[in-house]
């Protein structure tokens, strides 16, 4: 089957220092006429002509394929070429060298505000945009509702986009890119713009998206959208194509390349050596690794170690979707000889509001690095929430209670006064 995207050994190089010169005509046939002299000059003198400038390599021959359907993240820290792929799938810019193959209809948001003209309204732009992806103006006008709606600017669908703040334009932005049926969606790292619960939206419309069929590249620095999100990742840094892979085994790595104690490359035939292999829910769970009801619950973690494990710490930590740490502890003092270990927590209840959860476990040896692991498919919560009806203010935890109200004073030759008013029990 033929990829949706193909990237070919891409490279692109961008030239630092050099300032254009813009003036008339003449002066850029006497520019030309003298380039000429310029380069035997250079040559003459055993260096090349850089005009004082320096190259900077965006992306240095990368290569991969994303098939139709799939969900792709793209992570890497600041200035490793994740936008500038973008850019060059999107066909914004040209690669220096290499090949890009996109087949399909691109729906790209890489900026707040991509392809937005600031005096047209919101009801215009939606139209523009639509006109771009190659829609015809009646299959746009059967969307429009839909779009709007989504992106919940209705009041001001008929202002000026450019009297919009950053998140409207990014909320109206995104909506016009996944509802007018592209083949490839790329979204670049513009969701941090909205609020929690608009970026909730945006990935449960991506998945919608991808459900449908269509191929979605997504780069983003929220490993838990990534992990919730993305069945494979594409692990970019300074320009060259670290790792491709399944999203809990490539962010797992990255996230350990970040800790300043990890070990070095060259270290490994010396430090101890261990992996964790898996996990499961006790009794209180099920096959599917959800939760219900609120007694007792027991999680194993399954760890192999190769050589001895000398003054060791493990930790492990309960994350919530938007990667808030519910729980976490540590421990200390670990000496394990090789072999096959299960770590088990009993917990006597584990009092969370309904969703899904994300266990992570690490091991650290003399305060170097070892190994983690993000426990992936997530923990579900399916029990019943008891908090308040409104989700944002019902809190992260989610327990039995009970509510007694009765009349106390100025009562005492009342009777009825040691009646309850009003009784409740949730459980």
């Amino acid at each position: 089957m033929r990829p949706a995207i193909l990237a070919d050994k891409l490279s692109k190089q961008y030239t630092l220092g050099r300032r254009e010169a813009y003036g008339s005509l003449r002066d850029s046939l006497v520019r030309a006429a003298g380039a000429p002299v310029r380069m035997v000059k250079a040559l003459a003198g055993g260096r090349a002509p850089s005009d004082g400038a320096n190259i900077l390599r965006a992306l240095d021959k990368v290569s991969f394929e994303i098939h139709e359907g799939e969900i792709v993240g793209i992570i890497g820290r600041n200035g490793s070429g994740k936008s500038t792929l973008l850019k060059i799938l999107s066909r914004i810019t040209e690669p220096t060298s290499g090949r890009a193959e996109v087949r399909g209809r691109v729906g790209s948001l890489l900026e707040v505000g991509t392809g937005f003209h600031p005096e047209l309204t919101g009801r215009e732009n939606v139209f523009v945009n639509g006109a771009i992806l190659g829609m015809r103006k009646v299959e746009i006008a059967r969307k429009f509702d839909e779009i709007v709606a989504f992106s919940d600017v209705e009041r001001f669908i008929d202002t000026p986009v450019k009297h919009y703040s950053s998140g409207m334009q990014m909320r109206l932005a995104f909506s016009v890119a996944a509802h007018l049926e592209p083949n490839i969606l790329l979204v670049d790292e513009v969701l941090a713009v909205g609020d929690i619960a608009f970026q909730k939206k945006c990935l449960g419309k991506m998945d919608d998206v991808s459900k449908a069929g269509r191929t979605i590249l997504f780069v983003s620095h929220q490993m838990n959208q990534l992990r919730r999100l993305c069945s494979r990742i594409v692990w970019l840094d300074r320009g060259t194509l670290i790792e491709t892979g399944p999203t809990a085994d490539v962010t797992n790595r990255y996230e350990a390349s970040f800790l300043e104690t990890r070990t070095a490359p060259g270290d490994l035939a010396s430090s101890p050596g261990a992996e964790f292999l898996g996990w499961t829910l006790g009794k209180s769970g099920s096959a599917d690794h959800t939760l219900y009801g609120f007694g007792p619950t027991t999680v194993r973690f399954r760890l192999r170690i190769d050589r001895p494990l000398r003054n060791g710490h493990h930790g492990i930590c309960l994350y919530d979707r938007d990667g808030e740490v519910m729980w976490g502890t540590g421990t200390d003092n670990l000496d394990l000889d090789p072999g096959v270990y299960e770590l088990t927590y009993v917990m006597s209840t584990l009092p969370l509001k309904p969703g899904p959860y994300r266990w992570h476990v690490s091991l650290f040896s003399n305060g170097r690095f070892i190994n983690n692991l993000d426990c992936v498919p997530e923990m579900g919560i399916a029990t019943e929430p008891l908090g308040h009806r409104r989700d944002e203010y019902a809190g992260v935890l989610n327990f039995p209670y009970s509510l007694d109200i009765r009349a106390v004073s100025g009562a005492a030759h009342d009777t009825r006064a040691a009646e309850p008013l009003v009784e409740t029990v949730r459980s």
